[in-house]
């Protein structure tokens, strides 16, 4: 007889528990193309979720979560008291056609094609040297070490042990339990009060900016985004058909006076008045009041991305706009994900009251729902206390790497990088000095740094205009205070190689042809 690990895979499914993609998604997505490939025909009875979760060694509620997908997008049905079957009612146009082999003498293509927007995309995108992820210096990652998984794997299994009717009729909004303790966590941390009826759980800033553009913006409308900023912005932008208008940010943020002279008819601010990424300046009260009066007077709007503010290691915080808005003009954007683990994928959004209604009959038309898996975990993380604890401890250890980083390359950089100290946010912009300064292209070195082995990002990237400023964004949060030296004489080898004669470095660093 043979053992377990020697059975075929249940319906073709096989789990990677290494991969980021969640084990439901694992199983449905490939379920579905089993349905869709016709290896598993109309009418086929599935396993029960007992059977399939105990042969792929998993929790039934993963499976049944899969399954319920499954049945909401049509390929599998279900009857009380019965087994699932694959729906019988799919429409011919829906299946994959047989493969047929491809004869072997017919050309075959060299080279992919590929679209010009994906290769500039590729151009800013290095791949990493391997498949295992470097420690320094990636941006907005935190520590992997700092967050109590074994705490959060007990409040998974609580969560799912006895999952709530909420898990089934979930609010489109998010749970309920969450958005509550996310409203009480920003009056406590954030000092601004919000109603937890405002709180819409979303996957990360792209998505609560797209949502919150289709309700209050029309397409083709402008928005003023800063100029360098987060990439994601203009994602979110684009995906909501609304216009981008950079405007260019000095050492005290956003200029609203500048921004209305680029183009008076926009509708709406897009700011980290926190801390800008990736510049790291903060919006002075000044200008956060001149911003608030703009939003008043021309029925405008302000997205407040406050993505790192929880981490200042000098000095006191602004209050957030949020806080300092009297005419419901502000939408406020924060992530989970940055503060515990990227894997998480929850960020939040709170709306202005005068859109939360029609926000709410529009949500499953405009926008996809954020995973309810991990939400109520979450909320118990947050109101048991364990969310303040793990930003006092994590105040503390970044604050450290961020002097290691200084000091290090403070020895190591001189003459090639310069880095200014930020008094705030998770990463430092490394600026071109000396001989570097003249011919430096940040994108070329962050090729050469992922062949070393670090991953750090292109200052030029964050740029929508062609005026464009080069310099390496290093990101600490993530990076192990032992690992930071080494790092940074790596990154010293991989500048004193830009400094070669061109021709060595043309045959170090080609970049390949794409079209």
């Amino acid at each position: 007889m043979k053992t377990r690990s020697h059975r075929a895979p249940p319906l073709g499914v096989a789990l990677d528990p290494a991969s980021p993609l969640p084990l439901h998604r694992q199983i449905g997505e490939q379920v579905r193309r089993a349905i869709l490939e016709g290896r598993l025909r109309p009418g086929t009875r599935l396993p029960s979720s007992r059977l399939l979760a105990q042969d792929l060694d998993c929790a039934r509620g993963t499976v049944v979560l899969a399954l319920d997908q499954l049945v909401a997008e049509g390929y599998v049905v279900g009857q009380p008291g019965s087994a699932m079957t694959v729906a019988a009612n799919l429409p011919d146009e829906m299946l994959y056609a047989p493969r047929t082999p491809v004869p072997l003498e017919a050309p075959q293509p060299t080279r992919p094609t590929v679209a010009r927007r994906a290769r500039a995309l590729l151009a800013a995108s290095p791949p990493l040297a391997s498949d295992a992820l470097p420690l320094a210096f990636p941006t907005s990652q935190p520590d992997r070490e700092a967050f109590p998984f074994a705490l959060w794997a007990k409040l998974l299994e609580r969560e799912w042990r006895r999952p709530s009717a909420e898990a089934a009729t979930a609010h489109p909004f998010g749970h309920s339990g969450l958005r509550e303790a996310v409203a009480a966590y920003l009056g406590m941390a954030r000092g601004f009060t919000c109603e937890a009826r405002e709180v819409v759980i979303t996957t990360g800033i792209r998505h609560g900016l797209a949502l919150f553009a289709e309700v209050a913006l029309d397409a083709g409308d402008a928005a003023w985004i800063e100029e360098p900023g987060f990439v994601g912005v203009r994602d979110a932008l684009v995906a909501a058909s609304v216009r981008a208008v950079p405007v260019r940010i000095d050492a005290a943020g956003f200029p609203p006076e500048a921004a209305q002279e680029a183009a008076p008819e926009a509708r709406l601010a897009v700011v980290a008045p926190a801390h800008h990424f990736p510049l790291g300046a903060v919006l002075g009260l000044q200008r956060r009041l001149k911003l608030l009066s703009w939003a008043e007077r021309h029925k405008g709007w302000i997205a407040e991305d406050d993505f790192d503010g929880e981490y200042r290691y000098s000095g006191r915080p602004l209050a957030p706009l949020r806080a300092l808005d009297r005419s419901g003009r502000v939408a406020y954007f924060s992530s989970f994900s940055k503060l515990l683990f990227p894997a998480l994928r929850l960020s939040f959004l709170v709306l202005p009251a005068s859109l939360v209604d029609v926000t709410e009959r529009l949500m499953d038309r405009i926008s996809v729902r954020a995973p309810l898996m991990a939400q109520g975990a979450l909320a118990r993380f947050i109101t048991d206390g364990h969310l303040a604890s793990h930003l006092r401890r994590t105040r503390l250890l970044y604050a450290g790497r961020r002097e290691a980083l200084l000091a290090a390359a403070g020895r190591h950089l001189g003459g090639l990088l310069t880095i200014e100290p930020d008094p705030g946010g998770m990463h430092l912009i490394a600026l071109p000095v000396g001989a570097l300064a003249k011919s430096f292209d940040d994108v070329a070195a962050t090729k050469a740094a992922a062949m070393a082995g670090l991953v750090v990002q292109p200052l030029s990237v964050c740029y929508a205009g062609r005026s464009k400023r080069h310099g390496l964004i290093l990101g600490y949060a993530g990076t192990p205070e032992s690992e930071i030296e080494p790092a940074i004489l790596k990154l010293r080898r991989v500048l004193d190689g830009l400094l070669r004669p061109p021709t060595n470095r043309s045959r170090l660093y080609k970049k390949p042809a794409l079209d």
